[in-house]
């Protein structure tokens, strides 16, 4: 889905934000932040590409008229217009693929990872990249590659059905090559993964500088939603050497690193991200608009508010109620959030859940709330029990509503919290249960962290900051002088130069 939107203006800075599962096609804390950096820069144009799942999404968003154009790129619809190559063409792409494959499974390989995707890169842009994937050229290169002696996935002996379903998940992934590339300006992937490749082809066919936000771990976040798929180790093994060396890519190239806390730093250094090129920036909210919530419900309660989803792990939150509810028998829970499409099944095992543990009638699904401050008020204490997180904006948002929280120790949880919140380790109901006790039976404890929380906000988490931080970023970038932005191929391999 394309939609064109405003009008370029001569001399406006120029941002194209690079998206996945977000903004301006969802809800959630990512999509908050994006629309606060478009909204508080009416100065820049900004262009969004977003990756979709199947490109009908409809855009949820009111985008002001400085965004330019939205162009939905679909990871799982109708695959990108082509065909197959033939000839030289066909040889130099096979070859390429190949070495492709290999940088995946060997690790002497490695680095063939980066010329094989630039070939590739440029298939895409030629229309013949997905036709060949989705051809048995492409399923028997990756069947002979890793079947070679010596490769540890060979001993797990894959089979032909995993060689098609794993190039099937490849092709899915690399669709977003196909995509126009960011021309000029700044690419600001405002995550990692398949997100980021728009603007490493954008970086080596246009010098386009690419600015990289991972809110979340991505890398961290593919290998637990790994571990429970539903396939072979063969083909978990191919997926994620993908998207390690992607990371690892997107940390080598990218001009400045912007994570929103410092244990995401952390992995990007050890994913070969130069520490020179870090630069941490929180997230930020206006306390105006978050305002101190006032009284407290009548009946202890705690609440929480986010996206139903596994990541969000509130079955745990729920087995903590139950341990609660047993020394507070009028408790309750209530969970604020809407349900991604596709997440229903989780929602009812969460529910099925409340009821097994005989806490039904105490946990209530809210939906999504008109107003997300009304869902901080509705808690005697606000919980946070995902198990990843960047820098979280419910819980700076509950902070600066003044209320108490119980937080996972995930991610730049502790960074936002300080001493103001309780910090437990996740997965673990019964510290958590032991936390929430801990603050619903002292109402002055919990009055005086939630005043020292609104604090915390004003003195280092505002908008204001985060904003100003990103605007000059943005300027700054394209006058930087960069290194070479692709590896040297070999020869014959092709180029994205021009």
């Amino acid at each position: 889905m394309h939609v064109q939107h405003g009008v370029r203006r001569p001399g406006a800075a120029h941002v194209t934000l690079l998206t996945e599962g977000t903004y301006p096609h969802s809800h959630g804390g990512v999509s908050v932040w994006c629309d606060q950096l478009v909204q508080g820069m009416p100065d820049l144009d900004f262009e969004i590409l977003a990756v979709t799942g199947t490109g009908h999404e409809p855009v949820v968003w009111d985008l002001p008229a400085h965004v330019r154009q939205v162009l939905s790129v679909p990871m799982w619809g109708e695959p990108p217009a082509g065909r197959s190559p033939r000839g030289r063409a066909l040889r130099r792409l096979a070859a390429a693929y190949e070495r492709f494959l290999t940088a995946l499974l060997d690790p002497h390989a490695e680095d063939q990872f980066a010329p094989g995707l630039y070939t590739m890169a440029q298939a895409a842009a030629e229309g013949t990249l997905s036709p060949f994937l989705r051809g048995d050229r492409a399923i028997a290169i990756l069947a002979a590659v890793w079947n070679r002696p010596g490769l540890a996935v060979r001993e797990a002996r894959p089979t032909l059905h995993d060689a098609v379903t794993a190039t099937a998940l490849l092709e899915h992934a690399l669709r977003p090559l196909a995509a126009p590339p960011p021309r000029h300006g700044v690419a600001h992937a405002v995550s990692g993964g398949v997100a980021v490749l728009p603007g490493l082809a954008g970086l080596a066919r246009h010098d386009v500088p690419l600015l990289l936000t991972e809110h979340g771990v991505y890398l961290r976040e593919r290998y637990l939603g790994y571990r429970t798929a539903p396939y072979r180790w063969p083909v978990k093994a191919l997926v994620l050497g993908f998207f390690r060396l992607l990371a690892e890519e997107s940390y080598r190239r990218a001009a400045l690193i912007t994570p929103g806390n410092r244990y995401n730093r952390l992995w990007e250094e050890q994913g070969g991200a130069d520490p020179r090129a870090i630069r941490t920036v929180y997230n930020g909210v206006d306390p105006t608009a978050f305002p101190p919530a006032g009284p407290e419900p009548g009946t202890p309660t705690l609440s929480w508010a986010g996206r139903v989803d596994p990541i969000k792990d509130l079955e745990t939150l729920i087995r903590a109620f139950a341990l609660v509810r047993a020394e507070i028998s009028e408790a309750r829970l209530r969970l604020f959030g809407g349900t991604p499409r596709g997440g229903e099944p989780y929602r009812e095992r969460c529910e099925a859940l409340a009821a097994e543990l005989g806490h039904a009638d105490a946990v209530t699904f809210e939906g999504r709330v008109d107003d997300i401050k009304d869902a901080y008020a509705a808690g005697s204490v606000v919980m946070l029990s995902s198990i990843s997180e960047g820098f979280p904006f419910t819980l700076i948002e509950a902070m600066s509503c003044g209320r108490a929280t119980v937080s996972t120790d995930v991610g730049g949880v502790r960074e936002a919290v300080g001493d103001t919140g309780l910090v437990v380790p996740p997965r673990d109901p019964a510290r958590m249960a032991a936390a929430a006790l801990e603050l619903l039976g002292d109402a002055e404890r919990r009055g005086a962290m939630g005043e020292a929380a609104r604090l915390r906000v004003i003195e280092q988490f505002t908008l204001r900051r985060t904003i100003d931080t990103f605007r000059s970023v943005y300027l700054e970038l394209p006058s930087r002088a960069r290194p070479p932005t692709a590896p040297a191929q070999p020869a014959g391999a092709g180029s994205l130069a021009g």
